[in-house]
C-alpha cells in the first residue's frame, strides 16, 4: 500500500518530468539576486518614510513556505536566510507563464522579480513580473504549525528542524554571536588565536578517555584531541605570551543532557598570570558576552534569572563539599575512609575502583554542582584532582585552580599552570599508576614531549577551559547540550 508520503512524492516527481518536458532545468547552476528578503523589505520601508510613490523592482529568492491559489492569481511566502516576504502572482501580469504555478509546492526554490507594494492588509508584497524556479523540493516539509515533534528526529534532520522553527534558528544566530564576542574579547585584551593538533600521539591534558584512530602512512595509532592544553602551553614556552583557540575536542564518554562526545572548547594562556587573574578574566568576558548577546547581563535559565554581573562569590572546595555534603575531605584522606563516608550520607553505588580524587569529584558533582545557580567560582582542589596545576605555596596539598559553576553546571577549569617540569613528570607517573591500579582510563597520561618542552623553561601561566557548548546552553534557556550543538551525535536508527 501507497503510503502518503510515497504519494506525494510520486505527485511531485510526476511535475518534475512535465517541467522537464519544457526544456526547463529545474536546478539551474546560480541566480542572480538584487536583494536578501531582509534588505528589499528595509528598502521599501526607507522609501514610503521618505514619500516615494514607487519602489524599484527587486529581485528575491527563497524557499515556499506558504501559498494561497484563487484562480486567476495566487499569493505566496517565501523564506531566505533573512527573513519571510509574500509574493503576489496574477494572471494578467504574467500570461501563459502563470499556468506553470501549479507545478511548484511547498519546499521549492524560486527567484521572483517585481515590484514592492502593501496589500490591503498592510503587508509587504512583491509583485511579480517574472518567476524563476530554482529547486524542485520531491519530498513534503514538516506541517508549519507543528513542525518536527519527535525529538531524535529533530536532531536527526536538524534541516527540517531549522527549516519549521524560529527558536531553532534564533539559538544557532546566539551561538554564532556568542563566538564571535569571546573572540572580540580575548583580541581586544591582546591574546592571539592559533591552532594546534587535533590528531595526536598522545591523548592528555585532561582526564578523558580518548577516540582512536590509525594512520595508514605512519602505520602508527593516533588520538582525537581530548584537550588543548599541552600545546597551547607549548606557545607559552616559545614565547607566545596571550594564546587562545576555540576548537572541537573529543571525548569516548555517555552521551548526556550536558555531555556531547565532541564539544566546543575555549582555552586560553596567559605568561605572567595565576588563577586570580583568570577569574576576573572570566567575570568581565562571560558578563560581556552576555551583554553583547542578550542586552543584558541576566539570562533565563531553567526558571531561574542568572545574574552574571560581576563579581561572583568564590568558595573552597573544602568549604562547599562541607557546607552541602557534611563531608570534611580533609579529615579522610584514604580513598577507604572516604568511601565510607559517602555512602553513610547516603551516596548508592560508590565504586570501590575508584581512587581517592575520583571519588571527591564524584561527591562534588552529587552534593555540590546542583546547589551552584548564581556563578560561584569553586577554589583549591586537592592535588589528587589536578594534575596539571600548581601548589598553593601555603598549603602544598592543594593546587590554584577554580571551577566555574552556573545554574548548576560546570562552565569553565582554570589552574595557575604547573611549571615544574620534575614535579609535572611526577603527577604524570602517578597518574599512571592510578590507572594501573584502578583500571580507571580518565587519568591524565604521561608525555613526554611535553614534558621536553618544559625542560626549556615555563613562565609563570594562567591557563583557561570553558565550555562554549555549556555557555551557549545559559544564554539561550537551554537544558540538554544537544539543542546547542547543529549535529549531536545519536544512536544508530
Amino acid at each position: 500500500m501507497t503510503t502518503r508520503k510515497e504519494y506525494i512524492q510520486e505527485q511531485r516527481l510526476a511535475k518534475l518530468d512535465r517541467i522537464r518536458s519544457r526544456k526547463v532545468d529545474p536546478y539551474p547552476s546560480r541566480y542572480q539576486r538584487t536583494h536578501q528578503i531582509s534588505e528589499a523589505i528595509a528598502l521599501f520601508e526607507q522609501q514610503e518614510k521618505a514619500g516615494i510613490a514607487e519602489a524599484p523592482p527587486v529581485t528575491v529568492a527563497g524557499r515556499i513556505i506558504a501559498s494561497r491559489d484563487m484562480g486567476k492569481a495566487s499569493f505566496m511566502d517565501i523564506r531566505d536566510g533573512s527573513g519571510k516576504i509574500q509574493l503576489f502572482f496574477s494572471k494578467d501580469k504574467l500570461g501563459e507563464e502563470y499556468q506553470f504555478l501549479a507545478d511548484l509546492d511547498l519546499g521549492d526554490f524560486i527567484g521572483v522579480t517585481g515590484k514592492l507594494w502593501r496589500t490591503r492588509t498592510k503587508e509587504i508584497t512583491v509583485q511579480a513580473s517574472g518567476w524563476v524556479l530554482l529547486s524542485k523540493s520531491l519530498l513534503p516539509l514538516p506541517d508549519k504549525w507543528h513542525g518536527l515533534t519527535d525529538v531524535e528526529k529533530r536532531y536527526r534532520q536538524r534541516y527540517l528542524d531549522l527549516l519549521t522553527s524560529e527558536e531553532v534558528r534564533n539559538i544557532f544566530r546566539t551561538r554564532s554571536r556568542a563566538i564571535s564576542s569571546l573572540r572580540r574579547f580575548l583580541d581586544g585584551r591582546g591574546f592571539l588565536e592559533v591552532e594546534t593538533p587535533v590528531l595526536q600521539a598522545v591523548a592528555a591534558g585532561a582526564m578523558a578517555k580518548p577516540f582512536v584512530t590509525h594512520h595508514e602512512a605512519l602505520d602508527r595509532d593516533l588520538y582525537l584531541r581530548i584537550a588543548l592544553e599541552l600545546y597551547l602551553k607549548r606557545l607559552i614556552i616559545g614565547g607566545m605570551d596571550k594564546v587562545y583557540e576555540i576548537g572541537r575536542v573529543f571525548r569516548n564518554e555517555g552521551i548526556s543532557t550536558k555531555h556531547n562526545p565532541e564539544f566546543t572548547m575555549l582555552e586560553t594562556y596567559e605568561a605572567y598570570a595565576d588563577y586570580n587573574a583568570v577569574m576576573k578574566m572570566v567575570e568581565e568576558m562571560v558578563s560581556t558576552v552576555a551583554q553583547d548577546v542578550l542586552g543584558a547581563m541576566k539570562a533565563g535559565f531553567a526558571g531561574t534569572t542568572i545574574d552574571l554581573t560581576p563579581p561572583w562569590p568564590r568558595m573552597t572546595l573544602r568549604e562547599a563539599t562541607l557546607k552541602y555534603s557534611g563531608i570534611d575531605f580533609e579529615e579522610h584522606p584514604e580513598a577507604t575512609d572516604l568511601r565510607q563516608q559517602m555512602l553513610a550520607h547516603g551516596m548508592a553505588g560508590v565504586d570501590e575502583k575508584m581512587s581517592w580524587g575520583r571519588l571527591l569529584d564524584q561527591v562534588v558533582s552529587t552534593f555540590v554542582e546542583p546547589k551552584l545557580i548564581q556563578p560561584t567560582f569553586l577554589m583549591d582542589y586537592p592535588v589528587e584532582m589536578s594534575p596539571l596545576a600548581k601548589r598553593k605555596p601555603d598549603n602544598p596539598k592543594l593546587v590554584e585552580r577554580f571551577e566555574l559553576f552556573v545554574g548548576g553546571i560546570e562552565m569553565a577549569n582554570s589552574f595557575t599552570e604547573l611549571n615544574d617540569p620534575m614535579e609535572q613528570r611526577q603527577r604524570f607517573l602517578q597518574q599512571e599508576k592510578e590507572r594501573a591500579a584502578y583500571g580507571d582510563e580518565e587519568t591524565d597520561r604521561l608525555d613526554n614531549d611535553f614534558l621536553l618542552a618544559m625542560e626549556h623553561g615555563m613562565p609563570p601561566t594562567g591557563g583557561l577551559g570553558v565550555g562554549v557548548d555549556r555557555l551557549v546552553m545559559l544564554l539561550t534557556d537551554q537544558q540538554s547540550i544537544r539543542e546547542v550543538i547543529l549535529f549531536p551525535q545519536l544512536r544508530t536508527v
